[in-house]
């Protein structure tokens, strides 16, 4: 048994990251070895969690993976921790079609109690009744304490606190309303030196946390039975030379992407921001990430442009989504309309200018086989070949039609689509593509 807890709130903006880095730093401090989970596909919050934790974090999503490969994935990250973390997505049961794939239902698949977070904004004792709500709206949710953000004074506290107890609910603790505790925004570059810099911020948080919340009582109530190991896999043989472009440019992964293809061969890295050579290889995976931030650089790095469009020209494959799409374009344009060469391996362009916030979960069927994955971007494609072989039909999570395409050039399949494939071969969708 160990202590697993997910963070949960009643809404977006609460201050769930907030707490969970927090959290994660302050359990360092304790040196507790600490699996963390992302409920949902955000690829930015990870990166917060490892910053915090100093370990990994991974993303669990009921949209783009099944309960049982949740299961499994939870069992084998958690097998050799101390303390299981979990950060919820919206609210508790928010999901994208009513409570299907909410952070409520992944805490239900992998047995982790829900600990909330409230803010406490201009609230005193009606909090009570929201506590109450999410307690006994879903009782499976298993909701076993409370803790509250933006807490005015230890007065103000005292009435949440007696809340809490009327509703059943144990009281925790708090975070005092604070200017120094704001998450940065979404729309960021996460470079070494800003990460660096971010690093005061769960430092900050798990000082508050240390001064005005139980951690012990925390950890005690949320001591659960863990998963049972997920059945050991023979040793990969495969033989596929996997490349994985990964710097301050191209960083948005999940990391379960990553150990499926470790299954399927051997993988390597490398930086076209640093200049670098592609490396030999079967399969280039080009991720998403922030292509924007670094226009000059990656126009200057031409030993990288050259090397993957000769890649490209000799046949090899290239699997490339949002940014690492953006990258093979002739040019990106930024917000003043400026054009950056890049690898010229699709002929469009990709343009930052009139930027406008492009998100949500994304399927396409391809043959027989359902593909699952999440779009976020805020550029788009103008000046495309009519020529440009396209494939649409991709739905939201709804089964509403969306406009996304993905582009084929040979050997290169590329979208805006961040496809989830670490239950499958990802190989397939080249070949059901080419048919």
């Amino acid at each position: 048994m160990i202590p697993q807890l997910l963070v949960a709130a009643a809404s977006s903006g609460s201050g769930k990251t907030t707490f969970t880095l927090g959290l994660l730093r302050a359990l360092r401090r304790r040196g507790l070895q600490v699996a963390s989970f992302k409920c949902g596909p955000d690829y930015i919050d990870p990166k917060f969690h490892e910053l915090a934790s100093g370990q990994p974090s991974t993303n669990l999503d009921l949209y783009m993976m099944s309960p049982e490969h949740v299961r499994q994935v939870y069992a084998r990250r958690t097998a050799e921790a101390e303390v299981a973390v979990l950060e919820g997505v919206m609210g508790l049961y928010d999901g994208y079609v009513r409570m299907q794939g909410s952070s409520y239902e992944v805490a239900a698949t992998v047995g982790a109690p829900v600990v909330l977070l409230i803010d406490a904004r201009s609230s005193a004792y009606s909090v009570g009744a929201i506590l109450y709500g999410f307690k006994n709206f879903r009782p499976e949710a298993e909701v076993v304490g409370v803790v509250f953000n933006r807490v005015a004074s230890e007065n103000h506290y005292r009435f949440l606190r007696e809340a809490a107890e009327d509703a059943g609910v144990r009281p925790l603790g708090y975070i005092p309303k604070t200017k120094l505790l704001e998450v940065p925004s979404r729309h960021l570059g996460l470079s070494l030196e800003e990460l660096a810099e971010l690093d005061e911020l769960p430092e900050h948080v798990a000082d508050l946390l240390e001064q005005h919340v139980d951690l012990d009582g925390l950890l005690e109530l949320c001591m659960r039975p863990c998963l049972p190991p997920p059945p050991a896999r023979p040793a990969p043989e495969g033989s596929l030379r996997v490349v994985v472009a990964r710097d301050e440019a191209f960083n948005f992964i999940y990391e379960e992407n990553i150990h499926r293809l470790a299954e399927l061969g051997s993988v390597s890295f490398f930086s076209p921001l640093a200049d670098e050579p592609l490396p030999p290889c079967d399969l280039l995976y080009l991720p998403g990430g922030y292509p924007e931030f670094y226009l000059e650089e990656l126009e200057a790095a031409s030993t990288s442009r050259s090397t993957i469009a000769a890649h490209v020209a000799e046949g090899g494959r290239v699997l490339a989504e949002c940014g690492g799409m953006m990258y093979l374009c002739r040019a990106i344009r930024d917000e003043e309309g400026r054009a950056w060469r890049m690898c010229g391996v699709l002929d469009m362009e990709a343009t930052m200018e009139g930027m406008r916030l492009r998100l949500g979960y994304r399927e396409l069927t391809v043959g027989a086989e359902l593909w699952r994955g999440h779009e976020f971007h805020y550029s788009s494609i103008v000046e495309a070949s009519e020529g440009l072989e396209t494939l649409g039909g991709q739905r939201t999570a709804r089964g509403e039609a969306a406009p996304t395409l993905l582009y084929r050039v040979g050997g290169v399949l590329a979208g805006y689509t961040h496809w989830y494939w670490a239950e499958r071969d990802p190989l397939q969708l080249f070949d059901q593509f080419a048919h």
